[in-house]
């Protein structure tokens, strides 16, 4: 394997490693903060570890040497002709075999008679003959079947028939009735119901409009730089309740009914009773029959096929109808032939095989090789591998939402103690606090970037919660 080779997989290794996957977002939901806390969306970069691997340079190989084969010269008896044999034909002999040829097939079939005049039948003819109760594959040739017209059969009959159904006849006895005095109810007694009015009074009440509550809102004026920050900020903002003096009337004593009775009123009148009531009276009446004579058919009108060579007489009238199985014998005419008698065949003669001298090369010691095994060569690079992927996430940060002036002021004083010269301590973030900052992330070997929440931490500066 050449120089080139092994550079170009250690560069592969190394460009591998450096392949960016989906970054994961963990900002879905925003972080547990206290009010006064701000947070800045950011993207925090992958993490990478370099670590120590042996590429192989070389493969391992052989290297051969070969020693050449030693012949010398002989003289050698060498077939120059093989032994082969001659084939010498003998013809076939003959013998003449007359025989018989089918020139035309035999014939059989249906017609309407067996004599040369018969010619025929159509397919609908042999069907009626084998509903007929004809089995037409057992006919034998010569056979013949004639139709006939067997006609209707009826029988005489007396039948009684209900000519008038049993019913009843109805009279109506009408009923009586008589008058009487009698006291009817004319309007019920009732309930008069009585309204008193509801009465009211005025009141003064406070009313919660809306709670406290403590809000997710943007931030603005970022004064730390955090690495591949989105510039999304989000502050924890308490806001107090909101309460309404307002003037309200209310119900002193609600409204009421009262209930006043109503009596009943009566009246005399004259009423007719019944004193029996209407009445039927039934009376059945007999059923009338009468004998009719109806004529029934005991059998349809049906066609009959009989054999002609039964000696049964056939029932009916015979419609002409005929069928017979006619036979064409086959015809057969003779012709001759030459089989043979004595199949063709081959004669073998043998001839013996020419030989002579010749000399020849033969191998005294055979080629040899000769292998030396060569072990692979390994060189060791420097590979860089992922061990954390990019990912979406909340970071706390300083901004002007929730900076103070007193807390840059302490920034500045533990700066100032730690032997690193912000310039002039008043509380705002100048060019010489932030060289400050940056010489101190240095030194402590602390994420850079200005002003972060981790160099607070690491100067003892505390973010109070307002």
């Amino acid at each position: 394997m050449s120089y080139r080779t092994v550079a170009t997989a250690i560069g592969l290794v190394l460009v591998g490693a450096t392949v960016q996957a989906e970054p994961i977002d963990n900002t879905n939901t925003l972080p547990d903060a206290k009010p006064g806390q701000c947070y800045a969306k950011v993207m925090v970069p992958a993490v990478y570890e370099t670590k120590t691997e042996e590429v192989m340079v070389q493969e391992a190989s052989e290297t051969i040497k070969t020693i050449p084969a030693e012949y010398t010269w002989e003289e050698q008896q060498v077939l120059e002709q093989p032994a082969t044999i001659k084939l010498v034909p003998v013809p076939a002999e003959y013998t003449e075999i007359t025989e018989k040829i089918q020139v035309f097939p035999q014939q059989v079939y249906w017609t309407n008679r067996l004599d040369k005049k018969g010619i025929p039948v159509s397919g609908a003819l042999l069907q009626a003959a084998k509903a007929g109760g004809i089995d037409l594959d057992a006919a034998i040739p010569g056979m013949c079947f004639r139709e006939y017209f067997v006609p209707a059969q009826f029988k005489e009959e007396f039948k009684e028939v209900l000519v008038k159904e049993s019913a009843e006849s109805i009279d109506i006895v009408p009923a009586k009735y008589e008058w009487t005095e009698e006291k009817v109810l004319i309007k019920e007694a009732t309930k008069k119901i009585v309204e008193v009015p509801v009465s009211y009074k005025t009141i003064t009440e406070k009313v919660l409009l809306e709670p406290a509550k403590t809000v997710w809102k943007k931030g603005n004026g970022l004064v730390e730089k955090v690495d591949n920050t989105t510039g999304e900020i989000m502050c924890l903002v308490e806001i107090p309740a909101v309460y309404k003096t307002i003037t309200k009337r209310v119900v002193e004593a609600p409204a009421t009914v009262n209930e006043v009775e109503i009596p009943a009123e009566y009246k005399i009148v004259k009423v007719q009773k019944l004193v029996t009531p209407a009445r039927e009276v039934r009376e059945k009446t007999p059923e009338n029959y009468q004998k009719i004579k109806q004529i029934l058919k005991v059998a349809d009108a049906e066609f009959q096929w009989h054999a002609a060579h039964s000696t049964e007489k056939p029932q009916g009238r015979y419609t002409g109808s005929q069928i017979c199985l006619k036979e064409n014998p086959a015809k057969f005419e003779e012709y001759t032939r030459h089989a043979v008698k004595t199949a063709a065949t081959v004669k073998q003669e043998e001839i013996p095989a020419k030989y002579k001298m010749v000399k020849v090369r033969k191998l005294l010691s055979a080629a040899q090789e000769i292998r030396t095994k060569n072990p692979a060569e390994y060189k060791t690079v420097n590979k860089r591998e992922k061990v954390g992927n990019e990912r979406l996430e909340w970071r706390q940060v300083l901004c002007e939402t929730n900076m103070t002036k007193d807390i840059v002021t302490k920034v500045q004083q533990k700066l100032n103690e730690a032997g690193y010269n912000p310039g002039s301590i008043d509380g705002v973030v100048g060019g010489g606090t932030l060289r400050a900052v940056d010489n101190y992330q240095r030194k402590m070997n602390l994420p850079r970037g200005g002003l972060t929440i981790r160099t607070l931490e690491a100067l003892g500066v505390k973010l109070s919660a307002n």
